[in-house]
């Protein structure tokens, strides 16, 4: 038996702990360099890794010592033993611990797997002592012989992962597959590789054992990031499956779910709503992968060819999902979409399904077809087309072009106002009208530059017809509301201006109400500092929101234009018809000038005119035209 000891210690090779002890390093310098959310289960993870390298280091100490029984006592010796295996099984009294995290067992209520894996700690470390100190353990006799004893270390090993795989089996519906898969497997590799070093009467990689479930938290939970909760991958992972799909001409099907109710909050889905998500695409696909794209969208990947019952699969989680809905009653919005080889990028396809969403109704389900991917193809384009005109800030940009609808003067009976409207005309797409873009150009901030440079182009023709003797009262011009906030503005418009060499009551600035108090005072602020150079001011779209009554009074408009919605209101309407005249006689008399936008019949006019109108707009006279088609609806003066 001693022979056999000897030749057990002698096997052994401190190469397998000097590469743990390496790779732990590499692994402190991993983690200092990447953030990683410092959570409960991140800091015993840390704890792990400490422990591990200092295990690796306290076995290539002890057998130094070992071999070195004139320079290093026999108590020491097993000092340096006794604290290498305790170290160890530290790192799986963690490790059970840590499991309690992901499984959502409370630590009071849940406290038995605790204790359990304490008691197994206390045996195991009393035997250590003991059975160096009575010799029924490892012991060096006097003689210097090494007596390895009954060896608990396997026995040991063994309880605290059989723990820790009851606890996985017993609540593996707390855990997405992949993730329990994996760590499973991990295990299964340290287990094997311990019983193949023992047939060989090996100890060199004993330590290495416990590295590789420490490498798959490492890489699945901390690294990652995988959510462990649901079981998503994040947003980089997606870019990286779709440019690998792409590449490889893999079919895939892009499931995504957008529920707007938990935008802004910080917060994740709901642990139900995170079981349920859980439960749809683990039981109902194979290979299926969930990435959490943002905080309120999920998006499931399917491979096709993995999948060829797809079609049933996706109509049996939708149907089951509309089971679900009455539970929680959260606004959703989900979208179907084949890979297509025109878009190649994670980033695209979020943009894609951004497009769909903001046409989709709330609780709805969109299949997205070709035409969808045609519109946002379309729209991507004039979204770089914006953003080029943007960056240029070429007043003179041709892509731009100034249409307008003339005006009719009921007083003058003649067209002497008109509205500037815009129009991009672009390569690919021809013209293109504002109700596709301006509501991209707002959102992206560069609605600016296209009204300066309308304005700058208004203003050029106004200063042309004028210097051929056409009488223009005024053209209107509009702004946004988030225009004026910015500090700019009114400089921008003077600039503009005064450079055409016009007068400045040529000009007149349209714009909508503002429900914002602090964008009321900055709106006064801006209209009371271009009135002083007598541009004129409309309020544009009355009556089709909010309208604070105050507020117009305070705020100094010139002009007050009624939008077609109360047109339309006073032919079936006769309480309608009533408000309506009643506010344009209270506005008249008040010296505000109403305008009445979308006349189209004679009807329309004469209706408007018995209601205090002023100004009238719309087809009956004129559809939008290009600027410099004005001059055959205005006169010219005579000398």
């Amino acid at each position: 038996m001693i022979d056999r000891a000897i030749i057990y210690y002698d096997n052994y090779s401190p190469v397998g702990d000097l590469i743990v002890v390496s790779t732990c390093f590499v692994f402190i310098i991993l983690i200092g360099s990447a953030y990683i959310s410092k959570t409960r289960s991140f800091m015993l993870f840390r704890i792990m890794i400490g422990l591990l390298m200092l295990s690796g280091l306290m076995n290539v100490i002890f057998h130094v010592s070992l071999n070195n029984l004139d320079v290093f006592s026999v108590p020491v010796i097993y000092f340096f033993r006794i604290t290498y295996h305790m170290l160890l099984f530290s790192i799986l009294f963690l490790l059970v611990l840590y499991a309690m995290i992901p499984l959502r067992l409370d630590k009071d209520s849940d406290k038995r797997y605790i204790i359990l894996a304490a008691v197994g700690y206390g045996i195991t470390f009393a035997y250590e002592v003991l059975g160096s100190i009575l010799k029924f353990g490892f012991h060096i006799t006097e003689s210097g012989e090494v007596v390895e004893g009954f060896n608990a270390f396997s026995f040991s090993y063994i309880f605290y992962v059989s723990i820790l795989l009851f606890m996985m089996v017993k609540y593996r519906n707390r855990l997405v597959r992949p993730f329990m898969r994996g760590v499973i497997r991990s295990y299964f590799v340290s287990v094997s590789l311990m019983v193949i070093q023992a047939y060989f009467h090996q100890t060199s990689f004993t330590t290495a054992t416990f590295l590789f479930p420490i490498f798959t938290l490492l890489y699945l939970i901390h690294a990652n990031p995988f959510d462990i909760e649901i079981g998503a991958v994040n947003v980089m992972a997606f870019e990286d499956m779709v440019k690998y799909a792409h590449l490889h001409k893999q079919k895939l099907l892009f499931m995504s779910l957008f529920m707007h109710d938990y935008e802004g909050t910080g917060k994740k889905y709901p642990r139900e709503i995170q079981e349920t998500i859980r439960h749809f695409y683990g039981d109902f696909f194979k290979g299926a992968v969930l990435f959490q794209i943002t905080s309120v969208r999920m998006m499931l990947v399917i491979d096709i060819d993995k999948n060829p019952a797809y079609e049933n699969s996706v109509n049996h989680i939708l149907t089951c999902f509309e089971e679900e809905y009455p539970k929680y009653k959260k606004d959703f919005k989900i979208t179907v979409s084949k890979m297509v080889e025109q878009i190649k990028t994670g980033s695209d396809y979020v943009g894609l399904i951004r497009f769909i969403e903001s046409k989709m109704k709330e609780n709805d389900v969109h299949f997205i077809e070709e035409k969808d991917v045609n519109d946002y193809n379309e729209y991507k384009y004039i979204l770089n087309q914006l953003s080029d005109i943007n960056s240029k800030k070429d007043l003179d940009d041709p892509r731009v072009e100034v249409y307008c609808q003339p005006v009719f003067n009921i007083i003058t009976g003649k067209y002497d106002t008109a509205e500037a409207l815009m129009r991009l005309n672009l390569e690919k797409t021809g013209l293109v009208f504002p109700d596709r873009f301006i509501k991209v150009a707002e959102e992206n901030n560069y609605i600016h530059t296209l009204s300066r440079i309308i304005l700058h182009k208004t203003c050029l023709h106004i200063k042309s017809m004028l210097d051929c003797m056409y009488f223009v009262k005024r053209i209107s011009v509009n702004f946004s509301v988030s225009e004026v906030r910015d500090e700019n503005f009114c400089k921008d418009i003077n600039d503009i201006i005064e450079a055409s060499g016009i007068p400045y009551e040529k000009i007149a600035v349209e714009i909508t109400e503002s429900q914002n108090d602090d964008d009321f005072v900055i709106m006064k602020g801006k209209i009371n500092e271009l009135r002083k150079h007598g541009i004129k001011f409309y309020l544009d779209d009355f009556g089709t929101g909010y309208s604070n009554f105050e507020r117009i009074m305070e705020l100094p408009f010139d002009i007050i234009k009624f939008d077609r919605s109360l047109v339309l209101a006073c032919e079936t309407d006769y309480k309608a018809q009533k408000m309506v005249y009643h506010l344009a006689r209270m506005f008249s008399d008040m010296n505000y000038d109403v305008l009445y936008e979308g006349i189209e019949t004679v009807e329309d006019e004469e209706k408007c005119m018995n209601m205090c109108a002023r100004y009238l707009q719309g087809y009956k006279y004129s559809k939008p035209i290009p600027i410099e088609r004005l001059t055959e609806y205005f006169e010219r003066e005579i000398a």
